[in-house]
């Protein structure tokens, strides 16, 4: 039996940039989550505590109707830099796009050196360094506002440097550790930001997407035209090589087969932290049962991109493997946890959870004492709350009065 050459070199080439991409994924799907800014019970009404630098929890969300136009535009927007580099070359539109994202990227890369060293210290010691908040105002008029803590400060240098150097390279020399270091930062930032609000939004963009990349690869070569052609930080590359020499060449991974399907990852992830909302466990530690589905989902279709694409030796669209994949691993989570309409009707908005949490806590008064005359089953006067102690009933003060005065007449409370 002949022995069966195995290339160490491109496996390591598909691994690391598998790294890559799931490793922006996780970190841009936590940084997703709903930020703790609602007041305390008590709190003065001209304090508000936030946890970051700068970041407040945007509360538009892409639609169903966003997602439907989603290929459509992105279709459009591919194909009018096809005519230009095709009719006009790629010279000068690769030294807009350049600068760009240098200018783009300072911003994106201190974001998420932030977000790292946060991580690395701990929310509760990050949360012990000093404080401030620049303010941009037009009279009396607040325009916008930075906050920030002392580390982001000196973190701020390391945020310049990363564009200050790619700026300075020259055409087709791009570093591609200084690609990377920019693709990852707004990967990471983007799954931070662009949310969408349901998982039907979600599957839609992921099919819409599925036929979009079929054909623009398969049917015409404006994608590989437009993706070699193009000298700027909008995709992963990984050396063909263990010990990263670069005379082999790259593997290479766009940033939209990270972002697109990373976004839904993120919503799964969310979904998971509402569930746990409304439990009685809280958000400190809870189970990921859909964030986990959809993540190894996400992985186990980049591994079937790269082997199909080393078997053929040609490019592949990964929305082919990864959209698939994403849509079937949330949807088998569903079905084998009973819970698969619920999931589909949920809409993700911003602070519904916490603020219904803070209400809760403010106004559900306990309903022990009162006689059994008014006790009704849950769904009815009282509804059934998850406390440290146990399961009781409870009710907010206005359900108690509407409730009583229904009745008034017929049942007399104590």
């Amino acid at each position: 039996m002949a022995d069966i050459d195995i290339d160490w070199d491109l496996i390591s080439s598909y691994a690391g940039l598998l790294t890559l991409a799931s490793g922006s994924i996780f970190a841009g799907a936590f940084g997703s989550l709903p930020k703790s800014i609602t007041k305390k019970a008590g709190a003065s009404k001209n304090i508000v505590e936030d946890d970051d630098d700068g970041d407040d929890d945007i509360p538009e969300r892409l639609s169903t109707e966003d997602a439907w136009l989603f290929p459509v535009v992105g279709s459009v927007a591919l194909f009018g830099l096809y005519v230009i580099i095709k009719y006009l070359g790629a010279e000068w539109i690769n030294w807009f796009l350049k600068w760009y994202f240098s200018l783009a990227g300072i911003g994106s890369v201190w974001k998420t050196a932030i977000s790292f060293t946060r991580l690395v210290v701990g929310h509760d010691r990050w949360k012990k360094y000093q404080r401030y908040r620049l303010l941009v105002l037009e009279g009396p008029k607040e325009l916008t506002s930075l906050s920030f803590r002392t580390p982001s400060l000196f973190l701020f240098p390391l945020g310049v440097l990363p564009s200050l150097l790619y700026s300075q390279t020259t055409a087709g020399r791009s570093s591609a550790l200084l690609t990377d270091i920019l693709g990852v930062s707004f990967s990471h930032n983007a799954l931070s930001l662009l949310k969408i609000d349901s998982f039907k939004t979600g599957t839609i963009l992921l099919a819409g997407l599925f036929f979009y990349d079929i054909y623009w690869v398969f049917g015409t070569e404006v994608m590989v035209k437009v993706a070699t052609s193009l000298d700027v930080p909008i995709k992963l590359l990984w050396p063909k090589s263990s010990n990263f020499s670069t005379t082999r060449g790259f593997t290479m991974l766009g940033l939209g087969d990270i972002v697109i399907p990373g976004i839904f990852v993120a919503l799964a992830l969310r979904y998971d932290h509402a569930r746990a909302q409304r439990s009685s466990k809280g958000c400190a530690s809870y189970s990921k049962p859909y964030f986990i589905a959809t993540l190894l989902a996400y992985v186990a279709g980049l591994v079937a991109t790269m082997t199909v694409m080393h078997c053929f030796k040609t490019a592949q669209p990964a929305l082919l493997y990864l959209s698939p994949a994403c849509i079937l691993s949330f949807v088998i989570t569903g079905l084998a946890r009973g819970e698969l309409s619920e999931a589909w009707n949920w809409v993700d908005v911003p602070g519904i959870d916490e603020d219904l949490k803070l209400q809760g806590e403010r106004s559900i008064v306990s309903v022990e004492g009162v006689s059994g005359d008014l006790t009704e089953p849950a769904g009815g006067m009282f509804d059934d709350v998850h406390t440290s102690s146990g399961i009781r009933s409870v009710a907010t003060d206005d359900d108690v009065d509407a409730k009583l005065k229904k009745r008034k007449g017929t049942k007399k409370a104590p």
